[in-house]
């Protein structure tokens, strides 16, 4: 999965993230707030943090609403700025653009910010939010998808989603200092 055509979702509610809430009815709104933070999460985390070259390319194709198979094409057709051509470069091609991770590594992603934001509470708030099992991150990011707020790769399907990590055992019965993931101590 990777940020859809327009870009980082916003903070406050947007029209777009409002029908999808509406749409799928299952999840509140925060719950896709907190994906979307995910997302960043888990792609920093396989790809490292955006570069300046990335976010020149990356505001080029929010502002265009194009997504990377449009920018190929304007790019073999000429219509792309030097600026932008010259950050694509700098990045080592549009090859080097693509920042996917997978179902499994965005599911890891979010236990880690929901243990280092809640922690033991993090299955607490996530139930509040009807997410109780990893199935439910990729319906809220199929959703997403179907309505173009996140693109997928051509082999990402739900089922990647499909029991990732038990829920009860990975979030209730750790917790997180720094990064080290630890058990609690016996009888905590």
């Amino acid at each position: 999965m990777r940020m859809g055509r327009f870009g980082t979702m916003a903070a406050k509610p947007t029209k777009p993230l409002q029908k999808v809430v509406e749409a799928v009815g299952r999840y509140p709104e925060e719950a896709y707030h907190f994906v979307r933070e995910g997302l960043d999460h888990a792609v920093e985390r396989v790809h490292g943090p955006s570069t300046a070259a990335q976010l020149v390319v990356s505001r080029y194709l929010a502002e265009h609403c194009i997504d990377l198979t449009e920018l190929i094409e304007r790019l073999e057709e000429g219509k792309v700025e030097p600026e932008v051509v010259a950050a694509i470069e700098a990045v080592g091609g549009y090859d080097k653009l693509n920042r996917h991770v997978s179902g499994q590594e965005l599911c890891w992603a979010l236990r880690d910010l929901a243990l280092e934001r809640w922690g033991s509470l993090a299955t607490l708030v996530l139930r509040r939010w009807n997410i109780v099992q990893t199935i439910d991150f990729g319906r809220i990011v199929f959703a997403l998808i179907e309505h173009d707020l996140m693109q997928r790769e051509p082999h990402d399907r739900l089922e990647d989603f499909d029991r990732v990590y038990d829920f009860a055992e990975a979030l209730a019965n750790s917790f997180r200092i720094g990064d080290e993931h630890r058990e609690p101590p016996d009888g905590a």
